[in-house]
């Protein structure tokens, strides 16, 4: 059953008085809210979260006359409450859960007589409520629309085509001075030196689809333990890789160049500096991770400078192994988006469980890019109040676009197969876009990201007829 989202607006009684959204869900067949505040009629709260209102014996005489009763979830059903509340003079009901919000139903049939509006809201809301607003406290519910469009989803779309698009080039650029390389025998052995690149294979791809299948039901059953390896693991990782794209900067600026030696070994100043920052911007998001009003763009930095490297470091031999690994990836999100749900217990897919924390965890993976919403609504506040986009979705087509530009450097094709991928990829994000806003639910992305970028590479490879070569690589032979 679908849960009705509403709005629970509180407002304090300072001069001016301070008001804040609270996420209650309600049943829409019992009652209908309004949609906008213009309509709607404030109540005073009256907290009665010491009581679960399962008898009218439990509460004094007339304390509830003409109120919003707010009283905890248990004992009795929502609809015994509710009347024991609508007999006390009550004219709205809220009621505390400290468990997981979930759709309000009940026998409705043998309650026809309560007409007072039934919500669930969440206990650590009412906590939070008498902190900001104090103990006087006047509410109203009502239920606005859902917005049609959300625009953090232009900020969604250029971060992960931005970020497509440089990894695709810095592979490029790496690729280059591989060639140069291989052409100038002094260089050859300082460039292997600096040669951190790792080569998936077809064998290798099919191993790495199997770790990320395992890697995810581990999750689902075990997330409350694996969450932590999974964000020490991130804070690693993401400090490396910023510290490798900025030491890629860093690098072409003539100056500053001053180095010490330790142990036989030089070093400059600058990177012992640029570590430091790394280091302590990885620190400071573990510390932080759960500010929601700034935490994010820390996360985004770190995850876009993380992908980043992933891109340029991992390196598809031919187009034969990113069809493979493109492919395997597709049939294992749509499965666990869509299959799964007829498998679990609960009904629930294990990928959007295990991206939101399985049964309410308050911690979550940091797996994916996140930019809050810009358009308020009751799903703001109940469900996810950013809109997510994961690594896999950006990681996984752009290695494909990094072939595409490596291919290009190879053959000297200017630029066609990379930029082509990359309109493609960004084609792919609208389209997600486009059928997420229409069907309201969550999308696996690579549905629609992995078909537009491996046909428009194939279209390009056949009509430049370049399809053998392109598709073993440079292991082809003429």
């Amino acid at each position: 059953v679908a849960a009705d989202e509403g709005i629970l607006h509180a407002s304090g009684s300072g001069v001016p008085p301070v008001t804040k959204d609270y996420c209650i869900i309600y049943n829409s067949n019992w009652i209908s809210l309004p949609k906008t505040l213009d309509n709607a009629t404030f109540r005073t709260l009256e907290n009665l979260t010491s009581t679960v209102l399962c008898s009218s014996s439990e509460v004094p005489s007339g304390l509830m006359k003409d109120k919003a009763v707010v009283v905890m979830r248990g004992n009795c059903t929502f609809l015994e409450k509710a009347r024991i509340a609508q007999s006390l003079g009550a004219k709205m009901l809220l009621i505390a859960s400290k468990s997981r919000l979930s759709a309000i139903s009940d026998n409705k049939t043998d309650f026809e007589d309560v007409t007072l509006p039934i919500a669930l809201i969440r206990y650590s809301d009412i906590v939070d409520m008498q902190l900001v607003l104090g103990n006087e406290v006047n509410v109203t519910l009502y239920s606005p629309p859902l917005p049609e469009f959300d625009y953090s989803m232009v900020v969604i779309f250029l971060i992960a085509v931005f970020t497509v698009a440089l990894g695709g080039y810095w592979s490029g650029v790496a690729e280059l001075e591989n060639l140069k390389a291989i052409a100038s025998p002094g260089e050859r052995e300082t460039r292997r030196k600096k040669e951190e690149n790792v080569t998936f294979t077809p064998v290798t791809v099919i191993l790495f689809v199997v770790i990320c299948c395992v890697m995810l039901v581990l999750l689902y059953f075990f997330y409350k333990w694996l969450v932590y390896v999974i964000i020490s693991v991130f804070c690693l990782a993401s400090a490396m890789s910023l510290y490798n794209c900025l030491a890629a900067l860093i690098g072409e600026i003539p100056y500053g160049q001053c180095r010490i030696t330790c142990c036989n070994k030089t070093i400059e100043v600058r990177l012992i500096f640029l570590a430091i920052f790394c280091i302590a911007a990885a620190v400071v998001w573990a510390v932080f991770r759960n500010e929601d009003r700034w935490a994010w763009i820390l996360q985004d930095i770190l995850g876009v400078a993380f992908c980043l490297n992933f891109i340029k470091t991992l390196k598809m031999p031919n187009f034969k192994s990113c069809v493979i690994l493109l492919g395997l990836l597709l049939l294992y999100d749509v499965f666990f988006v869509f299959i799964t749900p007829f498998i679990t217990k609960n009904g629930a897919s294990i990928m959007v469980e295990v991206a939101a924390g399985p049964f309410g965890n308050s911690e979550k993976l940091p797996v994916v890019i996140r930019v809050p919403r810009l358009e308020h609504s009751a799903s703001t506040l109940c469900d996810l109040p950013f809109s997510l986009l994961g690594f896999g979705d950006i990681i996984v087509p752009g290695l494909l676009v990094a072939y595409c530009r490596r291919f290009d450097v190879q053959t000297r094709s200017s630029s066609v197969y990379y930029i082509s991928c990359t309109i493609a990829y960004a084609v792919g994000m609208v389209l997600t876009f486009v059928v997420l806003a229409l069907m309201k639910m969550g999308q696996p992305a690579l549905l629609y990201l992995v078909p537009c970028t491996l046909i428009t590479s194939s279209l390009v490879a056949w009509r430049r007829k370049e399809m053998k070569k392109f598709w073993k690589g440079s292991s082809y032979q003429v």
